[in-house]
């Protein structure tokens, strides 16, 4: 069955559609709907704004992706010269300086440690990094019991005075990857508000953000069902906010019929089961992807009071059993 939930926009955006239709504030002069798809980071960027004219829907849609391309030059694992593998080569030894924007990040990701008491740890990257989802490898217990020696968002030392970050242990190693996304997407929201877009949808995998709304009528995001790769459990209609799921069905394999996936809990080294699927929306894409994974990891009960402390955060979560949950938030509208 496919739930379809109220309008979820911030106060700003509710009181500037008031504006609109009271004759406050101008409507925008006729243009038309522009759209690109493209493979950057690893998964699948979707970009569909409205311009006046193509020549500056195209420039903005070449914003969008110049971004995602920087993002992806900054922070992947895989490029040996990317400033994340620079840290992880050199941090256990001695401290790294690195970029402001990378230090707003690893001090945001220190933060969202804190708030959920260790399930979203970048440093998780020592255990995540043995498990090859294409060829179906998990570490053996005595592996992942070493690695997991080196996991611990504690032993990540910034320090604001140098702007450099070190590890307290070599051989400790983190991985954005738990919201370097969300941030792609911020980032690019923000390009296409400086060049005057006011309605678009920008998406990588499943953390997209959305300007405005859709000429008149909401942006509509799916939550996908976790158990049928066509259906749909829940339409999201959404202004001026950003959403990201988490799900046990983008990256896994199954052995002896346990479903090892790609969101690992950094206390245990394993995949939580306890939910299928996590929805979070919020005010920008990093909180939104930060708090899905924290969801995700700490389960229902505990996930909802983390996700709580944060101020205008929702969430729909599809559990185990396949039920729907809602945050008191949307359950209120």
């Amino acid at each position: 069955m496919q739930l379809q939930l109220p309008l979820w926009r911030p106060q700003a955006a509710r009181d500037a559609a008031h504006a609109v239709r009271a004759g406050l504030l101008p409507r925008r002069a006729p243009g038309g709907w522009h759209s690109r798809d493209a493979a950057v980071m690893g998964t699948a960027i979707h970009v569909e704004l409205w311009a006046d004219r193509r020549a500056d829907a195209e420039a903005a849609i070449d914003a969008v992706m110049a971004e995602m391309h920087r993002i992806d030059l900054t922070y992947s694992p895989h490029k040996p010269d990317s400033e994340l593998s620079r840290i992880n080569r050199d941090a256990g030894r001695s401290a790294v300086p690195v970029s402001e924007e990378t230090y707003a990040l690893l001090a945001r990701a220190q933060a969202f440690a804190e708030l959920s008491g260790g399930a979203f740890d970048i440093s998780y990257a020592a255990v995540g990094r043995l498990y090859d989802y294409r060829r179906g490898i998990a570490p053996d217990d005595a592996t992942l019991a070493a690695a997991r020696s080196l996991v611990g968002w504690r032993g990540i030392e910034l320090d604001p005075a140098t702007r450099s970050v070190r590890f307290a242990r070599d051989g400790m190693c983190i991985d954005l990857g738990g919201f370097a996304k969300g941030h792609a997407v911020d980032g690019a929201a923000a390009r296409l508000k400086a060049l005057g877009i006011g309605h678009a949808y920008v998406s990588a995998g499943g953390d997209s953000r959305v300007i405005g709304d859709r000429r008149g009528r909401p942006w509509s995001v799916a939550v996908r069902d976790p158990r049928r790769a066509d259906g749909v459990a829940a339409l999201l209609p959404l202004e001026d906010c950003a959403v990201s799921t988490s799900g046990d069905y983008e990256r896994f394999f199954e052995r002896a019929g346990v479903r090892h996936h790609h969101l690992i809990d950094p206390a245990t080294g394993r995949s939580p089961r306890a939910v299928h699927s996590v929805t979070v929306i919020a005010d920008d894409g990093l909180t939104a992807e930060a708090l899905s994974k924290t969801l995700f990891v700490l389960g229902l009960e505990r996930g909802m009071a983390a996700l709580a402390q944060v101020p205008g955060a929702d969430a729909v979560v599809i559990d185990a059993q396949g039920r729907l949950h809602f945050s008191p938030g949307l359950q209120a509208r």
